[in-house]
Order: structure tokens, then sequence, then C-alpha cells
């Protein structure tokens, strides 16, 4: 190189990317579980404010309301697997499924990732408010897993009709 020109050499170039790539390579694992984390909060964020908008549903229009698992978006599945999506409903007749008539406030279809599985409590697959707000029957707990199997966290629904989100502190299976 002549004295008055500045640059760097195909050599010193070459070692820069060689520790870029190492460096992105190590980051890698980091960013993927980083990202499952946020899916799984921006999961239960969305159920957390669908259950408050069928609590407070129930109490403007002094009707039950029901937030239930929905797959197709028209009615309640049977199963515990919220994954598919939710569907919240007011529910006149008290029969728990959407019928001709009963206003359908909102329908969430996918609205977690593909990645994620949300599983309720086994004994309680839906949730439903009474007019005063309450969820009337024993707490139910809404489950987001991740792809390994392990628990991300919960909304958890008291008696009081109350969502609270919760997070496991050390690695927890998901409950089946």
């Amino acid at each position: 190189m002549r004295a008055g020109q500045a640059g760097h050499t195909l050599v010193e170039l070459g070692l820069v990317l060689a520790i870029l790539g190492i460096c992105a390579a190590l980051a890698v694992p980091a960013m993927g579980s980083l990202l499952e984390r946020h899916r799984a909060t921006a999961a239960m964020d969305a159920l957390a404010t669908q259950l408050q908008l069928a609590r407070m549903a129930a109490i403007t229009y002094r009707q039950p309301a029901v937030l239930c698992p929905s797959s197709d978006g028209t009615g309640c599945d049977g199963l515990p697997d919220w994954s598919g999506g939710w569907l919240l409903f007011l529910d006149a007749d008290g029969n728990r499924q959407p019928d001709a008539g009963e206003e359908v406030i909102r329908v969430e279809r996918a609205p977690t990732s593909r990645h994620l599985r949300v599983l309720a409590t086994a004994g309680r697959r839906q949730v439903r408010y009474t007019p005063d707000g309450r969820s009337a029957g024993s707490n139910v707990t809404i489950s987001v897993c991740g792809a390994d199997g392990l628990l991300l966290g919960a909304v958890i629904v008291n008696n009081m009709g109350r969502p609270r989100r919760f997070r496991p502190v050390s690695p927890q299976p998901c409950p089946d």
C-alpha cells in the first residue's frame, strides 16, 4: 500500500466477517427463546383482555357472557384447546352456545403463534360470566405452553371473575 492511501485489506475484512458470523451463531438460540417468551406474553395479554371484555359485556348488557374456544368462529368447541381461537358472545338462554339472535361480540381466530399451545383446565372448557361480573364455579386456568412442552405462563380466572397472569419461575411441564 502506498503511504498516502488508507484502507483495509481483504484478510482484515474476512477476519471481521468471521467474527461477526460466530457472534451471530451464538446469539440465535438465545433469540429463539426470547421470541417464544414474547409470543407467550402476547397470547396471555390477548386472552386476559378478552376475559375482561367478557366480564364488562356481562355487566353492561345484564346477560351472561361466554368466552369459549372456537376454531371456526361460529360455535364453541368441546375441547380444552384454545390455540385455534375463541369466541365471545352473550348467552341469553344459558345453553353456552351462540344461537340465532344472540349477539356475538368478538371472534379471535388463531390469536397465538403456531408454536404455542393454549389449553384450559380439564373441568372448565369455557368461561361464563354472570350479569354481576362473577365467574361462577371453580377457578379456571388457561395455560400457554411452548413447542417443547414446557409451561410458559397462564391466565387464571377466580370465582369473582378477575383474570390474572402467572409466569413460572422454574421450568414446569405443561398440564394436560
